[in-house]
Parts: C-alpha cells; sequence; structure tokens
C-alpha cells in the first residue's frame, strides 16, 4: 500500500527520541509493572523470542549520524520511501479515520503517542529497551516503536516486508489504544493467558480494528490536501498485512522455539486467528463485528 504523493503530514505528530547518544542501562531487571503491561500488550512469548532484556545489560552507543530527521517527513513521496515517515504516515491516517468514527458511538478520541527510539527509553510503564518490539503503554496512551523490529519481522518472524505489513503494527498497536478508550483493554489483565483467554481476545480485538482501518485506509482524506492518504492496494498488499499478522502467531512463534505448540501458553492467538480477525474488521468496517471477548469460537469470526 503506497501514501498519495499529495498528502501531508505534520512531523510533530511523532516524538523522535533517536539517536540520542549512550542508551541508559536498565538495572535491576524491569519492574513488575512494565513485565506486565508488556505480557498484557506484547505477550510473554513474543517478548522472550524479541530477547527481553533481564536488566543487566547497558545498550550500545548509537549512531546519532546514521538517523534522518523526522522532521524531513512531509509528504507522501518520504512515506514511500522511508519507515519512519510511513510510521507517521500510518498514525495520522489513524487518527483521521478513528476520531470521526467512534464519535458516531459517543466515544472522544484522543491521539495516542507515537515514539520512535533506538536502543531504549523511559515509558510511562517504566524502562523499555529495543528488544521489547512496538508495543502500546496504557499509562502514558503512547505507542513505541524501534524502527529495528521490522528487520526483525522479516528476518526473524518470516513476515513479508511489504509496505502493508508494517502499517498493520502501527494499526495493531493504535487498536491498543481504542480498547483502553472504549474499555474492553481490562480484559486481558484478568485472563491473561490460554487459547480461550482474555489475553488472546483482547490481541485478536486489536488485529480486527487494524482490519477496520485498512478497510476505510484509502477512503480516509488528508485534511490538508482533502486527499485520501494512501492509494487504492492490491491483493498483495492485503496479503503482506496478513503476513505480518501470521508471523506473530502464537502457536509459529512457539513451534519455532521449541518445536512444540502449547496451547495454554498463548497470549495472542494462533496465526490463523490472527489473520481471520485482521480479515474480520477488513471485510466488515464494523467496530460490532470485533467483538472478540464474548465470541463464542474465535477461529471462525
Amino acid at each position: 500500500m503506497s501514501f498519495n504523493d499529495n498528502a501531508r503530514f505534520d512531523p510533530s505528530r511523532v516524538s523522535d527520541r533517536r539517536g540520542r547518544g549512550r542508551g541508559a542501562a536498565v538495572g535491576g531487571g524491569l519492574g513488575g509493572g512494565l513485565l506486565l503491561i508488556l505480557s498484557l500488550i506484547f505477550g510473554p512469548g513474543v517478548v522472550d523470542q524479541l530477547g527481553l532484556d533481564d536488566g543487566t545489560a547497558t545498550t550500545q552507543e548509537q549512531d546519532p549520524g546514521g538517523e534522518s530527521a523526522i522532521n524531513e517527513c512531509l509528504t507522501g513521496v518520504e512515506a514511500n520511501e522511508r519507515l519512519d515517515c510511513r510510521i507517521l504516515g500510518t498514525a495520522e491516517s489513524l487518527d483521521s479515520f478513528w476520531s470521526p468514527y467512534l464519535d458516531q458511538f459517543g466515544v472522544t478520541y484522543t491521539q495516542p503517542g507515537v515514539v520512535l527510539f533506538t536502543g531504549s527509553t523511559d515509558t510511562g510503564c517504566g524502562a523499555a529497551t529495543s528488544a521489547v518490539g512496538p508495543f502500546y503503554c496504557p499509562t502514558d496512551q503512547q505507542t513505541y516503536y524501534d524502527t529495528a523490529f521490522f528487520d526483525d519481522l522479516v528476518t526473524r518472524f518470516g513476515s513479508s516486508s511489504g509496505p502493508l505489513a508494517q502499517e498493520y503494527v502501527v494499526a495493531h498497536e493504535f487498536g491498543h489504544h481504542i480498547q483502553n478508550l472504549i474499555g474492553t483493554l481490562g480484559a486481558a489483565q484478568q485472563d491473561p493467558q490460554g487459547a480461550e483467554s482474555g489475553g488472546v481476545r483482547v490481541e485478536l480485538q486489536a488485529d480486527c480494528f487494524a482490519g477496520m482501518w485498512a478497510a476505510h485506509a484509502t477512503s480516509v482524506p488528508d485534511p490538508e490536501s482533502g486527499e485520501p492518504f494512501l492509494r487504492t492496494f492490491s491483493t498483495t498488499d492485503l496479503q503482506d498485512a496478513l503476513s505480518a499478522a501470521a508471523s506473530v502467531g502464537d502457536d509459529r512463534i512457539q513451534e519455532a522455539a521449541t518445536g512444540q505448540v502449547n496451547p495454554e501458553g498463548w497470549t495472542h492467538g494462533s496465526s490463523e486467528q490472527r489473520q481471520a480477525w485482521f480479515s474480520q474488521g477488513f471485510e466488515t468496517g464494523d467496530i460490532r463485528s470485533c467483538d472478540t471477548l464474548s465470541a463464542r469460537d474465535l477461529d471462525n469470526p
């Protein structure tokens, strides 16, 4: 999926913390609050596979010269060329979709923060390292992305490298913010693990919300230019998003790590479930079709 060249972005929408010298050491192990949030949002299985820092290591020195400034991300042209600009553009497209959509249900949309970082960063949920991968912190209502993760998504998890695969990740994290606004996010804390758990249901709902955005993304206009942010996408684009959803399925990660699949340890759902619920959101474009919390059969939305 490509951005229209005339789409206009506001670089101040993103907080760019990349290239700020040596990252801070995470001493004494990660706090229980952060571990809880990571288990809630990203899942312990995925976190383990990403090599979650045990608190004893210090991040490597960053190379400020290796990063391009986010203030260069002004149009769809840059979003089609650069990942950081694509994250910015996706965030603005998500804002433009979710605000009017939720308004019809009497829910006021507030923009979640979008933070880019390298190495490590401070969050409202505690200190986080790049090993965590993208996540949403409900305490400060911000989404966090180390752009190196998107390479890992391809090389370590086997996802497609297409643009919509990357945009899906951003849309999924925004989905957790929507859950925070409508009151479904807490279900994961109450029942965090297992094939039918609240944790799995919350993650699948975020996938469904990502699909909803994709269903409307090519018609949501950029407020400045009046044109849609994104061009009409192809079957290949959709397959890219489904590839990303499948690559972080609990069954695929467990099998790669241990050679076995244990549904009792699931926190995000299987690859097929994640694809199915993204497709459900995409095909219906309706938040009422994303009620994973009461769904009787998570395999068949």
